[in-house]
């Protein structure tokens, strides 16, 4: 037995995403009578959905044979999730080696949907104490020191930050003056960091990555203790992030640093 969707999903896009799936799937084109009749469908519903894919450059259509198959729109698609596999390949040996050097935890941020951000790497230090984090989990994409950065970046006005701002919780929130104050240093300095305030008792340096655009996509972070990690040893390490997400920045955008 299936358990119902908690949210009303949109019958013609699931039914688009089942043909494709089926004309991926098969090592021969198919016509609409065959993909109506594996998939369940009425064969008009069917055969209108398989031209508006053959519109969208997701299928083609053989005049000769009346057969379907799928068509190069689709690596258009996924075009977007191969390169952040490439980004975080070519981030990972700066990761590796801020850690060893710093002796912290080393973490690569994904900027995704809903203004939040996941975490698609990470690296550790040798030390047998140090932080950590699980690949996969979220954040909101304006808290800590990441979030300084990305709101230095993301053209947002200083009400809609506030917005933002006010539905973030920390450890010991910092006034909105000060998060301001440390947006504007981002913005400067090209880093930002955090001391205490999102997790008590842990610092974190980061800088953004940006797009072609100056749009922020990525961020890289490096968390630690606190009682290690404070003063000018934070200060040294945002400036060396600074300068290797320079690096990703001009790999990723082509000329954009």
């Amino acid at each position: 037995m299936t358990s119902e969707p908690s949210e009303k999903l949109v019958g013609a896009l699931v039914g688009g995403l089942r043909i494709l799936r089926y004309l991926s799937a098969s090592t021969t084109p198919m016509g609409v009578t065959r993909i109506a009749r594996d998939l369940q469908m009425n064969s008009s519903t069917c055969f209108h959905m398989l031209k508006t894919l053959v519109h969208e450059g997701l299928a083609n259509f053989d005049e000769e044979t009346k057969t379907y198959s799928v068509a190069l729109g689709l690596v258009e698609l996924a075009k977007g999730v191969l390169e952040q596999g490439s980004y975080v390949r070519l981030a990972r040996p700066i990761l590796e080696d801020v850690a060893r050097s710093h002796g912290v935890t080393m973490t690569l941020w994904q900027r995704t949907r809903g203004e939040r951000v996941v975490l698609v790497d990470r690296a550790d230090s040798d030390g047998s104490v140090r932080v950590h984090l699980s690949v996969g989990q979220r954040l909101p994409m304006y808290i800590a020191a990441l979030g300084r950065c990305m709101a230095a970046c993301s053209g947002l006005s200083k009400q809609e930050l506030k917005k933002r701002f006010d539905e973030l919780r920390w450890d010991e929130k910092p006034s909105f003056k000060e998060y301001m104050a440390g947006v504007e240093e981002a913005r400067k300095k090209g880093y930002a960091i955090d001391a205490d305030h999102y997790v008590k008792g842990v610092s974190t340096a980061s800088a953004a990555v940006l797009d072609e655009f100056g749009q922020p996509i990525m961020a890289i972070s490096a968390v630690g203790f606190s009682a290690r990690l404070n003063g000018p040893a934070l200060v040294t390490l945002g400036e060396y992030l600074r300068d290797r997400a320079a690096e990703l920045t001009l790999a990723i955008s082509g000329g954009r640093s």
